[in-house]
């Protein structure tokens, strides 16, 4: 199982939200690439970016700062944060990012999809956000037609390879992940599945690896100082 420690971009800095909420930021690195650096000297090989600005406005206002984090810290890098149409795909993709994230979209715009998957392939992830066990948009504040394993069947009859599912309840609350969640999903699919939120202790790396699952995103636990990139490596091998 591979570890995806966590960079929130917001004003070029790297920040945390607690459960999605913006009035709720924590400045933890005014240089995310000094995170990023921190990482990889941990033994980490790949980097999980958010645009946070980017989720609310659809545009790329932090692509420099990602170009420069993918460029020096030579990491496996994917990005998400309001990709919703090929031009902006096309932006991170060419700004030296292996894999772009769609969310939002994913769920709202099929065709965009398709497209993204057509031209992309494999380097197109799918964000699902859970909330009340239904896939959520637009930064979370609605709730979608799907639940999470309608969801998941849809996006491995399309060809997405990679899902990378979030509870959002656990989201920066520090109160471990949601492992029987990631349990079925693992058994269900046969889909690349990346466990997010509440990845908080050595233990929830452990119990997910047993799954089978492809990754885990470590956030705010990392920078609480909570859990060891380096351990959380050691413990997903």
């Amino acid at each position: 199982m591979l570890i995806f420690p966590a960079i929130d971009l917001y004003g070029g800095k790297a920040v945390r939200l607690y459960k999605g909420d913006y009035s709720q930021m924590t400045v933890y690195n005014e240089n995310p690439l000094e995170a990023a650096l921190d990482f990889r000297n941990q033994g980490a090989t790949c980097l999980h970016l958010v645009d946070l600005e980017g989720a609310r406005t659809g545009e790329t206002p932090n692509i420099e700062t990602v170009r420069y984090i993918a460029r020096e810290s030579g990491l496996f890098s994917e990005i998400g944060g309001g990709i919703r149409s090929l031009d902006v795909a096309e932006k991170y993709i060419t700004s030296g990012v292996d894999r772009i994230i769609l969310g939002t979209a994913a769920v709202t715009d099929e065709n965009f999809l398709r497209e993204a998957l057509r031209e992309y392939g494999g380097r197109v992830a799918v964000g699902a956000d859970i909330k009340d066990g239904f896939v959520a948009v637009k930064g979370w504040t609605e709730n979608s037609k799907y639940d999470v394993y309608s969801f998941c069947e849809k996006m491995e009859k399309l060809g997405v390879q990679t899902l990378i599912v979030t509870d959002i309840s656990k989201d920066g609350a520090m109160q471990g992940t949601n492992l029987s969640l990631y349990e079925e999903l693992s058994r269900r699919y046969k889909i690349n599945i990346t466990a997010s939120g509440g990845v908080s202790s050595i233990e929830d790396v452990k119990r997910l690896r047993k799954m089978n699952l492809y990754a885990a995103i470590i956030g705010k636990a990392y920078y609480t100082g909570s859990i060891s990139i380096r351990e959380a490596v050691e413990a997903a091998k």
